[in-house]
């Protein structure tokens, strides 16, 4: 892999990508079963946060000789999985890839408490109605990530459903308050008056039932998940069992770069059910600073490669749109498949790359007669759904991203930056600003908000 990244050949066309995918392919194939334990280890830290109780203990459990199994468990408060999520679930395909049982657990009981961790106030409850909706396509969505003929695809309402509160009662009895009640975010939402139930004061607890149920060895989840997963060992232990290794992973941070993590709630994700075009654009369009984080933990590249891929960006070896075409491309290829990602890189450089927009093929268009009463904004986001609220279209048009582009069939044009005020304008107003309302054989007029654009016929 290095000397074909060494080669530095052209990422943004041409087979070379191809060929890269090809290999990144084969390591998410690749048995691994037969490394060293140690080797396993590693292979595994290199990718967490953080290693409960340690590196050694997970080498030493990985080096017993037998079946181990894997937990990974997600409560269906969305419709949608996003890559956030991939992080821990391309660690949990490297441990079946090692031989193990993974579970993939939908968490429909514990969604309708909601876990509190981080939030400063208590979650709104989903009902069984909303549980039912949000997880009807979630094996379809990380299928990718997994090999369901061996994985475990499973419900915690299963066990939690027919517990009884005696035997509630007697797992509450085993373990002291001070346990949750030590919790940061529970102390400051209870200073800060925002209330507190006792569902989510147990949530982690009712969670732990999950890992003694499965007899968990191996858990994963996000760092944001460490305390929750911490009482799942001490439940665990309570319950007699040996308690589980627990790899926590870094949180992605949304593709805006505002630091925020990936969520549907800020716009900033990227989902697994995305088609391929849309899942490369959004990739292609995150934050530049992202791509170290993003290239270590959502594609099969080591570390070695990433740094010689940044490397060659920072000294001029290497574009830097073609480091960020790679990581696009081996995200799109895991979820869709190389050639839908080679599709996608073609259609996104014949869209955005081409320095006219009447030569890049078919576009969103909307009538600029019919709806000459909308504003910019009702345009991108009511009429064409380009993007999903008005608020975007403002942030856009105030740091510069908002223009019309006029090209003329002989081949020139211009482009017209607007304003933030613009935004929020009718479509008549701001052509007629621009002696634009009169239609013409010769030219075309194109709306862009960032990487949206639209074909105003």
């Amino acid at each position: 892999m290095s000397e074909l990244i060494e080669k530095e050949e052209e990422l943004r066309e041409g087979p070379a990508l191809g060929r890269l995918l090809e290999v990144l392919a084969g390591r998410q194939r690749a048995d691994l079963s037969g490394l060293e334990p140690q080797r396993q280890a590693a292979l595994l830290g290199a990718r967490a946060a953080a290693v409960l109780p340690g590196e050694r203990q997970l080498a030493e459990l990985l080096g017993q000789g037998r079946v181990l199994t894997v937990k990974y468990g997600i409560d269906p408060t969305g419709a949608e999985v996003h890559l956030g999520h991939a992080v821990p679930m391309i660690l949990a395909s490297r441990l079946q890839r090692m031989g193990h049982r993974v579970v993939f657990l939908v968490g429909d009981i514990t969604a309708r408490i909601g876990d509190p961790s981080g939030r400063s106030a208590e979650r709104p409850p989903l009902t069984a109605e909303d549980v039912s909706r949000n997880v009807a396509t979630y094996q379809a969505q990380v299928g990718p990530f997994f090999d369901f003929e061996r994985a475990e695809f499973r419900f915690n309402s299963e066990w939690l459903a027919p517990l009884t509160l005696p035997d509630f009662l007697t797992v509450l009895s085993r373990l002291p308050a001070s346990a949750a009640l030590q919790r940061e975010d529970f102390r400051t939402r209870l200073a800060e008056g925002s209330g507190l139930t006792l569902a989510e004061l147990v949530y982690s607890v009712v969670m732990a039932l999950d890992s003694v149920e499965l007899v968990a060895d191996i858990e994963l989840g996000g760092l944001d998940q460490l305390l929750n997963l911490q009482m799942c060992r001490r439940v665990q232990t309570s319950a007699g069992q040996q308690p589980e290794v627990v790899l926590a992973t870094g949180l992605i941070e949304g593709t805006d770069g505002t630091g925020a993590k990936m969520s549907k709630s800020k716009n900033n994700y990227v989902g697994l059910a995305f088609p391929a075009e849309e899942m490369f654009g959004r990739l292609m369009a995150c934050a530049d600073r992202l791509l170290p984080d993003y290239l270590r933990l959502l594609t099969e590249l080591v570390d070695e490669e990433v740094e010689l891929l940044l490397a060659q960006a920072a000294d001029g070896r290497r574009h830097p749109m073609a480091v960020k075409t790679l990581l696009a491309a081996a995200v799109t290829a895991t979820v869709h498949g190389a050639p839908a990602a080679l599709a996608a890189r073609d259609a996104f450089r014949a869209r955005f790359s081409q320095r006219r927009f009447s030569d890049a093929g078919p576009l969103p268009a909307v009538d600029a007669a019919q709806h000459g009463a909308a504003t910019l904004g009702e345009l991108l986001v009511k009429i064409s759904g380009e993007l999903p609220s008005l608020n975007q279209v403002r942030r856009v048009a105030e740091a510069g991203g908002l223009r019309l582009v006029v090209e003329t069939s002989d081949g020139g044009g211009r482009t017209v930056p607007l304003s933030r005020a613009d935004a929020d304008e009718r479509l008549l107003v701001v052509l007629g600003a621009h002696d634009l309302t009169r239609a013409s054989a010769q030219r075309r007029v194109f709306l862009r908000c960032g990487r949206k654009v639209l074909e105003l016929s």
